[in-house]
């Protein structure tokens, strides 16, 4: 009977693999293994009302929404674009590269950018496919348009992942922290700090290799 705890777990899996409501999926799933362990109505709802309580800055890039379509709507992409546009020796490689350091830079200092909402799209997205179509010399075709949109978001996620255990008052250093301490490991924040840090400098070197290579993509015909 212990096995039927973990039907939350399954439920996450099926629901994920079926592209079901994100959302849905884990409330009903929380539910799930709350009422199986046998947790009464009240204390289960206490218990996610508190999670969420807790976990609520999660959900603090929501607010930034209508400020980054207000900004849009007011040229804000097609100012990024024209900006490119007059820096010729920018090409879309150093622009990456640029925004990844700025990204490990703000993890150092525990400054999350929260990237593809307020940065990705509405900026670096933009900024990428100007220099790619001035170092091409024409027009991008919609599937380059999609490889720098790939390309930008994946940039912002890797300077993310490797680089968000960078500052000792970090949710995940001390959740790491207590974890360890809890399983008996003496274990501080400054240590899970310090092995980071290799981390992120291998990361942001093999990044910027790749985002170099990413250039020769739009090349003028000319040159190739």
């Amino acid at each position: 009977m212990e096995y039927l705890k973990l039907l939350g777990i399954l439920l996450i899996i099926v629901g994920f693999a079926l592209k079901w409501d994100s959302a849905a999926v884990v409330v009903v799933s929380a539910i799930v293994t709350g009422l199986l362990s046998g947790m009464d109505v009240v204390k289960l709802l206490e218990t996610i009302g508190t999670s969420f309580v807790a976990n609520r800055s999660v959900t603090v890039f929501v607010l930034t929404l209508p400020m980054i379509g207000l900004i849009e709507s007011h040229g804000l992409k097609q100012v990024a674009v024209n900006a490119i546009s007059k820096l010729k020796k920018m090409t879309p490689s150093k622009i990456l590269n640029v925004y990844l350091a700025a990204r490990e830079l703000g993890g150092l200092f525990g400054i999350s950018l929260q990237g593809q909402v307020q940065f990705v799209r509405p900026l670096i997205s933009p900024m990428v496919s100007a220099a790619a179509s001035l170092q091409k010399g024409e027009k991008l075709t919609d599937v380059e348009q999609d490889l720098i949109k790939g390309r930008s978001a994946a940039t912002d996620n890797l300077g993310n992942f490797f680089a968000q255990n960078l500052f000792m008052g970090s949710g995940g250093v001390l959740l790491i922290a207590s974890t360890m301490k809890s399983l008996k490991y003496n274990v501080t924040p400054n240590q899970v700090v310090q092995y980071s840090i290799p981390i992120a400098i291998v990361t942001l070197v093999i990044v910027a290799i790749y985002n170099f290579l990413f250039d020769k993509k739009f090349q003028k015909k000319g040159d190739k």
